[in-house]
């Protein structure tokens, strides 16, 4: 054995020598030092809680506010939420954000339509009035020209929520308009924003005859200033079967494409100026060339937006 070994052996006995005679707050601390030696290797000793002074513990499990706490009724001027004239008579039943009825209307296009075979005006308009999850749409689109409405289609719908940013639609169409036979249809479909915010619809509808159709339209809005507007537009409209009555084909019908450019001296009023082309395709195409039309025609517009 060295001499460092030794001297090792000649301390811990010493340490217990000095452990018999020690004083018992010096045996407190051996033992809460030998506790958490316990502790850390995985074997916790039974705590004495008899040992502990509770009494002299501040347990602040009560309710009472402490003296110094702020009034929260102190600036309502006496108000609050079940005295005064504001009162709620049931105050169990607060309504949430999402159970209001709210209501809109729309005036997306009323514009001046100018082409190498004269003017008209065109209209595009749809209100809603509903909640957070339902709401019931009427829709309007149409021209007129020479004082006649030319082609419109009216559609009242059911709209029900089905994502935070997509809506189910289901109701009743009606095509309609001077020197032409009337349409009925059964509408399903799905409005709502698709992702980068292209405003999107997709309506389907089943008619009379077994007639189908479908019509697709996506706009844009480009944030040129924040009073600037350019909002780009695409529709189409495709049939499950010919309509020659009508003057339209099966298939790819027609489509439309152009963009607008509008000041917002508000939200609500937005003057705006556009174009547009116009575009038949086959048999539609067809029968506008035997009745000595254009297949084809780009659109000058100027009109007005307004939001209700």
């Amino acid at each position: 054995m060295n001499a460092a070994l030794a001297q090792s052996h000649t301390s811990h006995d010493s340490h217990d020598g000095h452990g018999a005679s020690a004083s018992p707050a010096a045996i407190t601390a051996m033992d809460a030092v030998d506790a958490m030696d316990d502790h850390a290797s995985g074997s916790p000793a039974p705590m004495n809680h008899g040992a502990m002074d509770h009494g002299s513990m501040k347990m602040d499990s009560g309710s009472a506010a402490p003296a110094d706490a702020r009034d929260p009724h102190g600036y309502s001027n006496g108000y609050t939420l079940d005295t005064g004239p504001y009162a709620r008579k049931d105050i169990s039943a607060l309504m949430m954000s999402d159970m209001h009825s709210f209501g809109s209307f729309l005036v997306d296009r009323l514009e001046r339509v100018h082409t190498r075979d004269g003017n008209s005006i065109a209209y595009d308009t749809q209100g809603w009035i509903g909640d957070a999850y339902d709401k019931f749409y009427l829709k309007a689109e149409g021209d007129i020209e020479r004082g006649r409405v030319g082609d419109s289609r009216t559609e009242l719908l059911w709209s029900h929520a089905i994502t935070p940013y997509w809506d189910s639609q289901l109701g009743l169409r009606v095509d309609v308009g001077s020197n032409r036979p009337g349409r009925n249809w059964l509408a399903f479909g799905v409005q709502g924003l698709a992702p980068y915010w292209f405003e999107v619809e997709a309506t389907g509808y089943v008619g009379e005859q077994g007639r189908t159709a479908l019509r697709l339209a996506a706009e844009y809005e480009v944030l040129l200033t924040q009073r600037w507007v350019l909002q780009p537009r695409v529709e189409a409209n495709l049939y499950g079967k010919e309509d020659p009555d009508l003057g339209i084909g099966r298939g790819l019908s027609s489509a439309a494409y152009g963009m607008r450019l509008r000041y917002e001296f508000s939200r609500q009023l937005a003057p705006y100026v556009g174009i547009e082309r116009n575009q038949r395709f086959g048999r539609t195409a067809s029968y506008v060339r035997g009745a000595v039309g254009n297949a084809g025609e780009t659109r000058l517009v100027a009109g007005l937006r307004i939001l209700f």
